[in-house]
């Protein structure tokens, strides 16, 4: 059904079982030796600290974490919105993002990198699979909330003829690290929605599983 192959998010109706099996899964094929610490998503900006000594049994209500350990596994959850994963150059800080519109709106990357302590300069960043500009229609309230944050993201919107927009989040994310300084980014490109083979998508499907990207310090 709509949580067929590999689904990780507990929170989307699927059997705890199935879910549990599938997390480990894929902390043995991914060598993990340690559980990520699993956020509860909530398209904010709050950013948490792994290992950090307020985390409990419950997932923390962020969209971002933080890890400065080894064996410490910063992951996201995502079905079209944008996962971003950061390093430091030397690999001494790792963060994974989920950029959503309304958590890019409200600077969620800016607030990430802060948190980490690094010069932006020092970053490196990877875009994770998303929902891509011609699959992503929006509406007029969102192009104006990223006017308003920087008139320039007026090049991320593009008009149809349904008096919307078609929004690119992958170039309103690049836009967003550039502006705080990250000059290498990589990945993007993908499409949740379209590619259906290989990726969950919810505005493709409603209801479906949760895919996960990650970074950890070896």
């Amino acid at each position: 059904g709509p949580y067929e192959s590999l689904n990780l998010g507990m929170h989307v109706g699927d059997d705890p079982d199935c879910v549990a099996r599938n997390r480990q899964r894929f902390l043995t094929n991914c060598g993990l030796n340690s559980n990520p610490v699993w956020l509860n998503q909530v398209h904010g900006t709050q950013v948490v600290q792994v290992g950090s000594p307020d985390f409990n049994s419950t997932p923390p209500e962020a969209d971002a974490s933080i890890s400065t350990q080894p064996g410490q596994t910063c992951v996201v959850m995502t079905a079209d919105c944008l996962p971003i994963l950061l390093t430091t150059r030397d690999a001494t800080k790792v963060a994974a993002i989920h950029a959503g519109w309304r958590s890019l709106s409200q600077e969620i990357i800016q607030k990430t990198i802060t948190a980490m302590s690094t010069t932006p300069t020092n970053l490196i960043a990877w875009l994770g699979p998303a929902i891509s500009q011609p699959a992503f229609e929006v509406g007029p309230e969102v192009r104006q909330a990223f006017l308003s944050l920087d008139e320039s993201l007026a090049t991320c919107f593009l008009p149809n003829d349904r008096a919307r927009y078609q929004a690119d989040l992958y170039a309103i994310a690049r836009h967003r690290l550039v502006a705080v300084g990250v000059a290498d980014i990589y990945g993007g490109g993908r499409c949740t929605y379209r590619e259906s083979e290989h990726f969950f998508s919810y505005r493709r499907d409603g209801q479906c599983g949760r895919m996960a990207t990650f970074i950890a310090i070896t």
